[in-house]
Order: C-alpha cells, then structure tokens, then sequence
C-alpha cells in the first residue's frame, strides 16, 4: 500500500496571500474543538515535537475517538490516500500562522507579526511555500 506523506523538511510555510489576519490568531474555543484548535494546542505546546504527519494524524484520531489500539492501523489506512498539507490548513489561511518544518520534519508555529517569522522569510537556506488561497 503506497504511504502518502504531508511532511515538508527545512521548508516555511507562509500564510495565505488572501488571510483576513493581520497576525497570529489564536482559534477561538468552542463546544466542539475545532480542527484549528487541536491543530494549534498540540504544536503550541510541543514546537518541533510533532511532524505534519503526526499532527494530522491525531486530529483525527482524536475527532473520531480512536483507542490507542487502534491507531497503527488507522494511521496506514489514512495516509494510504492523500491528505492536505499545513498549506490548507485553517492556522496559516485564516489565523495568520506560518509553519516551520525543520531538517527533521518537526513543526512550529510563527504568528506573521514575529520577528521569527520574518526571520524564516529572509533567510535564503530555507524553502518557502505559500498557503493556499480561500477564495480562487
């Protein structure tokens, strides 16, 4: 079964060229998390901890209440058909974060007023991608 993969390596994501955002928004909290919010706990809490894979992976494991048992089957099984990428998600179109990944594949989040952010954008040894766009 052919694996399909979301991770980038020594890549920056920029946010969409469209986002309403004028910096790093935290997603609002809901009843029901939101895809955003799980996204945004678990790599503000664990910059460079997790890969795109792993991120992805959780989210939905989490939002359809698998046991841990049942994750390595799960996980072959999502990622035997493609997925999207942080260049979709909601954090770098709608809540203006940029998205590190490190020679690792690990993530970490840069709200687009940082200096880290510019950083990343300035810095010619890094690949950059833009998120896509809201509207086409």
């Amino acid at each position: 079964m052919k694996v399909h993969s979301t991770n980038y390596f020594d890549t920056f994501i920029e946010v969409a060229a469209d986002t309403r955002a004028s910096c790093g928004i935290i997603p609002p909290a809901k009843s029901k998390k939101s895809i955003a919010e799980m996204q945004h706990e678990l790599i503000s809490k664990n910059p460079y901890w997790y890969t795109s894979d792993d991120i992805f992976f959780q989210v939905f494991a989490d939002r359809n209440d698998l046991t841990k048992a049942e994750y390595q089957q799960a996980r072959e099984q999502f990622f035997s058909k493609g997925q999207p990428c942080f260049r979709a998600s909601p954090l770098t179109k709608t809540y203006g974060f940029g998205v590190h990944c490190n020679n690792e594949g690990k993530v970490a989040l840069f709200g687009m007023e940082t200096e880290s952010y510019h950083r990343f954008l300035a810095d010619p040894t890094i690949k950059k991608v833009k998120a896509m766009k809201s509207s086409r």
